[in-house]
């Protein structure tokens, strides 16, 4: 099955190059591209693609309120965000409204393919360095800490993936760290999914953030 993206970018020159990178790809397919956030949501409706690829600063409604459309819309499109990290202070926001990954710019165009790929397929991606940046986000918010989530009702063992979930750490990663099969990891994060009523990966790391199972220091 091809998957289907919408590029979502107010500077030309990145959606070409993407576009260029995406046309090489024998399963994935350029379905449209917009310039503002706005052009962004009438696409995800009009053409119901698998993946949106979002920038954050456009010119109108940005990426931030277009993922909050998108993802509680219709169309069943999933996003990720693609912007210039270091100089962007929204990635909480962009995650809190329903991105199913961050990715950075200056990632290899084969990199930013690959999450196309895992998004479109029901996962969610979020790179350690990613991780890393957004809890030291949380920590150097003015406005007070949110109020702890409730982590009742998980085991030990599920705990202690979620923590190493929340450090950026891959389903294999995990199992080495742990000694156990990456299927078990698996379950686990299943598990930690339903009991959390968590929609994907991104959100468990916000979740023990929250929870304060993450920090800064790690």
């Amino acid at each position: 099955m091809t998957v289907r993206v919408v590029l979502a970018d107010d500077q030309p020159l990145i959606r070409a190059a993407l576009r260029m990178v995406i046309a090489d790809a024998p399963d994935l397919d350029v379905a449209g591209e917009a310039g503002t956030g706005a052009e962004a949501v009438r696409l995800a409706e009009d053409l119901r693609p698998e993946v949106v690829v979002m920038d954050i600063r456009m010119p109108g409604m940005d990426g931030i309120q277009a993922t909050r459309l998108i993802t509680a819309g219709t169309s069943g499109a999933r996003v990720v965000v693609l912007t210039t990290f270091d100089d962007d202070d929204y990635v909480y926001g962009a995650l809190r409204a329903g991105a199913s990954g961050f990715l950075v710019k200056d990632m290899a165009l084969d990199d930013i393919l690959a999450a196309v790929r895992v998004v479109a397929a029901g996962d969610a991606l979020i790179a350690p360095s990613v991780t890393r940046r957004l809890i030291e986000a949380f920590a150097d918010r003015p406005e007070p800490a949110p109020a702890p989530r409730s982590l009742e009702g998980i085991t030990d063992r599920e705990r202690e993936v979620l923590t190493l979930v929340a450090r950026g750490l891959s389903n294999n990663e995990i199992a080495a760290e742990l000694v156990i099969s990456v299927a078990t990891v698996k379950a686990y994060v299943t598990r930690l999914l339903s009991k959390l009523a968590a929609r994907d990966r991104v959100q468990l790391v916000i979740l023990a953030y929250e929870a304060g199972l993450a920090s800064p220091s790690g």
